[in-house]
């Protein structure tokens, strides 16, 4: 790669080292984040800038998210090595990749085919055969597989979509950033019951909107 290869060891240190003082503290997480190459997820003219803790554009409106958020929704998830993961908003599949390393399956949605198709094929040279990547209306799953224990949303809807919630196991974890388009967005941490969901609300954060398919903006 174009010089990448010389500076990537270190700079992938210095990032981990700067998760760890943001409170990033597992070390699954910290080690997957250190060792999935990020840089083969962005367009090569912004590889170089690929492990700085910050989000990038990577085309058709959208980014990939930057390395603390990856790194703090991932560990909020608490991942077992038998989960099977739904994730919403594929973009680069960067994130798709970090979950893939420590889960048993992951399905993912993407609104824009031409993101879908690119994940795949990226997906695909980088060795996980147990990321499944679909392009498609994340408001409404992947319901085949359901119900899932843990599911990922990484684009801002403005409420929870219930058809999400409906494919969440009980016991099951989802995280997802949830506000307006133009205004303030937080993070959300919900666990399904047998009695209903319960809500922590966690972070502030700025996502891409969660878009729907032409036609299907006012639906419910």
């Amino acid at each position: 790669m174009t010089g990448i290869g010389m500076t990537s060891a270190r700079t992938r240190d210095r990032l981990i080292a700067r998760l760890r003082e943001q409170g990033i503290a597992n070390p699954l997480v910290l080690e997957r984040i250190r060792s999935v190459p990020r840089h083969v997820f962005m367009d090569e003219a912004l590889a170089s800038r690929a492990y700085e803790d910050t989000a990038l554009p990577i085309g058709h409106g959208q980014t990939i998210s930057q390395p603390y958020i990856v790194a703090f929704m991932t560990e909020a998830l608490k991942l077992e090595p038998s989960d099977v993961v739904l994730e919403i908003g594929t973009g680069s599949g960067y994130q798709a990749a970090i979950l893939g390393e420590l889960a048993r399956e992951v399905y993912t949605i993407e609104i824009v085919p031409e993101l879908a198709e690119r994940a795949r094929r990226t997906l695909e040279a980088e060795g996980y055969p147990n990321v499944h990547v679909r392009a498609g209306d994340g408001y409404k799953g992947w319901p085949e597989h359901a119900p899932f224990p843990k599911i990922m949303v990484t684009a801002a809807p403005e409420d929870v979509p219930p058809a999400l919630v409906e494919q969440l196991a009980v016991g099951g974890t989802m995280i997802l950033p949830v506000g307006p388009r133009m205004g303030n967005q937080e993070l959300r941490i919900l666990t399904k019951t047998g009695k209903g969901v319960v809500t922590e609300r966690s972070l502030p954060v700025r996502f891409v909107p969660m878009v729907k398919p032409p036609g299907d903006e006012h639906e419910p």
